[in-house]
């Protein structure tokens, strides 16, 4: 943890630092980057016009949204995993364009909250540049039908990476959906995940085969620091497996997947299906995953089409198409949707083998990549290796402001056995609160969840990709 603070320093240092770079025909393109950069964090040092403030309206935002997307550094934000935190940091993000019409584009993050949990990473996208009738999936951004530009080319995209997160507070209740809150223990994890991707379209229908192989060393400890006991106080290998023994995993996996954008894309489509392996090395902990995710999104204004994250982009950048990010508007755009989705995943482990309960997904609050799902639970309440989710959401811009309405139903459970794998017995829950918009995109939530039998959650959380970037691998 210690060489961290001393990244993130010298990384600072480098963005407030003077741009005394040449800029004569021998200036490198990182070089250029950095001038640039740095004379939109100083706009009035080339103003024609005199005297020139930079503590205008104008001035303050253009500063602010080059501190939080500018390149080749800004100021990385967002949510580590529920409890531990909001994780402020800095991100480095540059691209490079061969003459093959390539480009590879990378970034470098780390971020850390105050319960000193942390996260690093690199990141690598290489695809070839999209030429005007090359392109497939989803619209980016809000333009007109006329300019739309899908964000899928007919083209693979490759992405490789390299990600460390050390988590302090994680809570395990036990396996299955009925557990009691008094089950309630805690540990820490730390998971360092290499791996490559890709995605594969076939064709210009939206249809794209995905493709992955990670190496995954997820490591174990106690957590001591909380009012609930440590896991090993409560829970025993039989009862929590994994627990005893830390294993590295090699995981491939294979998908299919379906996004196509209909109606001058007021409406888009994301079907996918997976399939991957988790193959333990040296403990008996290798398992199957299967999972079908099926969502349909719709526009609730005319006028706008729906944006969706830029396979292009890695996490921290939302500049594929040049080499800045898009202007964020001060006009505040009507924009709104309607989303429904359809979850299955389910886990079977060989003879002889269990499925680690750190892969296990969850239900209850939010699980380990952030996302809510019976959000009116406390974080991480229900954990097994199958999950069933049906959701219903509605989020709308408030007119004249920088802010959204959301509201969702979620209906789920988390099955011990594939076997019950369907819709009955499902618990519900209900969110309303506020979002927080940019670039077209709600960034911050603010929720107040209700409707399960054990009480309220609040939660508050920022999304940990800039606006159109990319997932992170997932650590589940």
């Amino acid at each position: 943890m210690k060489p961290l603070p001393l990244i993130l320093a010298a990384l600072l240092l480098a963005l407030c630092a003077p741009a005394d770079f040449a800029q004569g025909g021998n200036e490198s393109r990182l070089h250029s980057d950095f001038r640039r950069e740095w004379l939109e964090l100083h706009p009035c040092r080339e103003q024609l016009v005199k005297p020139c403030s930079e503590f205008t309206f104008g001035h303050l935002a253009g500063i602010g949204q080059t501190l939080v997307t500018g390149q080749p550094l800004h100021i990385a934000l967002g949510s580590l995993a529920p409890q531990n935190g909001f994780a402020p940091g800095l991100a480095f993000v540059e691209h490079k364009d061969f003459a093959s019409e390539r480009r590879l584009t990378f970034d470098i993050d780390a971020v850390a909250t105050t319960n000193l949990s942390w996260r690093a990473g690199a990141y690598l996208t290489t695809y070839k540049l999209p030429q005007s009738n090359q392109t497939i999936g989803v619209v980016m951004g809000t333009p007109t039908a006329k300019a739309k530009k899908p964000s899928v080319q007919v083209a693979p995209v490759f992405n490789l990476y390299a990600e460390a997160t050390s988590l302090n507070r994680l809570y395990f209740y036990g396996l299955g959906p009925n557990t009691l809150q008094s089950g309630q223990s805690a540990f820490g994890l730390t998971q360092t995940i290499t791996g490559a991707s890709a995605i594969l379209p076939l064709n210009r229908d939206g249809i794209s085969f995905t493709a992955e192989f990670n190496g995954r060393f997820p490591q174990l400890r106690p957590d001591t620091n909380e009012t609930a006991p440590t896991i090993a106080a409560l829970y025993t290998e039989a009862t929590a497996p994994g627990l005893t023994r830390s294993g590295a995993f090699f995981q491939p996996g294979l998908g299919i997947q379906f996004q196509p954008t209909l109606f001058e894309n007021r409406i888009r489509l994301h079907y996918l299906a997976n399939a991957q392996y988790f193959g333990a090395i040296g403990a008996p902990y290798s398992f199957r995953r299967w999972t079908a995710d099926i969502g349909q999104e719709f526009a609730l204004n005319r006028k706008v089409t729906l944006i969706a994250a830029n396979p292009h982009n890695g996490p921290d950048s939302c500049a594929s198409a040049g080499t800045a990010c898009p202007h964020i508007s001060t006009t505040i755009n009507n924009e709104g949707s309607i989303t429904l989705r359809l979850l299955l995943t389910g886990s079977a482990a060989g003879a002889g083998n269990a499925v680690p309960f750190y892969f296990d997904p969850t239900t209850g609050g939010s699980n380990i990549d952030g996302n809510p799902i019976l959000a009116s639970y406390p974080d991480y309440r229900f954990r097994s290796p199958n999950v069933v989710l049906l959701r219903g959401t509605v989020e709308h811009s408030l007119p004249k402001l920088p802010l959204g309405v959301y509201f969702s139903a979620d209906a789920a459970k988390s099955p011990l056995t594939r076997g019950d794998i369907d819709f009955t017995n499902l618990r519900t829950s209900y969110s309303v609160g506020l979002t927080v918009h940019a670039g077209g995109l709600p960034v911050v939530y603010l929720l107040f969840a209700w409707g399960g039998n054990e009480g309220t959650h609040t939660t508050f959380s920022i999304s940990n990709t800039l606006l159109g970037g990319s997932l992170r691998p997932s650590l589940f």
